[in-house]
């Protein structure tokens, strides 16, 4: 005689609920891509292609909020941000920092498309949406968008608006990043590791440039196998470390031995953000101005910066009762002002055009 079984599931043990999501296709139809939009994307990142091979002398600057969470400020910020990018395009190339995904090192608000009415409902489909809508209406201003991509499924829904792309540093070590990477349509930066260590990022470039296969979704929404060609427009992001900032022209020198080494290109875009301001974001400007005096001094290698940065400076937490956020404030990591952020900008497009040629 056997004993009976145990009356116990298998799977899904912990899974509280499992919920449909509309098919890529069908956003994108909903949300359809413009002529005006098609040309912002596909202009920029030629434009960054150019510039990481040395063909554009002009500068790329990745300037926005930590994350976006009011759609509202967002396109305030993108207007003010189009101005600004119209004035100082000869010199500098500006791309707007449109973060709807945030990496957490335990808890916390996972950005726009995970909860995008800030209250644990996780309402992912409307993120989605919100997320799309959001990026159409800045490419039909003209303005260029970048974004850090998380989930390996979100690229299906908006990665046709992005004109560069980042790998953070807590997913840069990760296989699924890394493939992801790999059949991406744009550039890609990849950060250093939370502990400022190059290697990482440097063997994240060359397994990004590499084919793959790998589980995913079509535009369709069918889980299928995506075959990936390699994504050979990879470029490293210094962003420092636990050790402390990477930006010093010693680490500069340091950093493009490594990449040369691996016989990767030997450009790189330095975050003045994160450990680069010992994550005080009224230091970032110490970080932007070293760089831009190493620039200017010949180090063409620092092809770009970025900047943190909001309509108001500071930041806030994100409390239940939501009309007490004040406009424009972040809600996530400390950010610079418009102020600040337009006179840095303006300031840097002046010494690039008082240089030599």
């Amino acid at each position: 005689m056997t004993d009976s079984l145990p009356n116990q599931p298998l799977q899904d043990v912990h899974i509280r609920e499992t919920v449909p999501l509309v098919s890529p296709r069908y956003l994108k139809q909903e949300e359809t891509i413009s002529d005006l939009a098609v040309k912002t994307v596909i202009d920029a990142r030629e434009s960054v292609k150019r510039i990481l091979v040395g063909e554009e002398s002009r500068m790329i600057v990745v300037v926005g909020p930590c994350s976006i969470h009011d759609h509202v400020a967002a396109l305030d910020y993108a207007r003010r941000l189009k101005e600004l990018a119209d004035k100082v395009q000869d010199k500098i190339l500006v791309i707007m920092r449109v973060y709807f995904e945030k990496p957490r090192t335990t808890v916390g608000w996972k950005g726009l498309i995970n909860d995008p009415h800030l209250n644990d409902t996780f309402d992912i489909a409307t993120g989605l949406r919100m997320g799309r809508r959001i990026l159409l209406e800045i490419a039909n201003m003209g303005l260029p968008a970048a974004t850090e991509l998380l989930e390996p499924i979100t690229p299906q829904y908006i990665a046709d608006l992005i004109s560069l792309t980042a790998i953070g540093a807590r997913t840069t070590e990760s296989p699924t990043h890394r493939q992801m990477a790999s059949g991406l349509s744009m550039p890609v930066g990849f950060k250093n590791g939370t502990d400022g260590s190059l290697q990482v990022a440097i063997d994240a470039m060359v397994a990004a440039k590499s084919q793959h296969s790998f589980l995913g979704i079509d535009n369709g929404g069918q889980t299928c196998i995506v075959n990936t060609s390699g994504n050979p427009w990879g470029f490293l992001i210094l962003r420092g470390g636990r050790s402390g900032p990477n930006y010093s022209s010693e680490s500069l020198a340091e950093c493009l031995k490594r990449l040369t080494a691996a016989n990767l290109p030997p450009r790189l875009m330095v975050d003045c953000s994160h450990a680069n301001s010992n994550k005080d974001y009224r230091l970032q400007h110490t970080c932007w101005d070293d760089c831009l005096t190493q620039r200017l001094a010949g180090n063409k290698n620092i092809v770009g910066l970025m900047l943190e940065s909001n309509l108001q400076p500071g930041n806030q937490n994100l409390t239940a009762d939501l009309k007490q956020l004040k406009y424009g404030l972040s809600i996530t990591d400390g950010c610079i002002g418009w102020e600040e952020t337009e006179q840095l900008i303006l300031s840097a497009h002046e010494r690039l055009s008082a240089a030599p040629l």
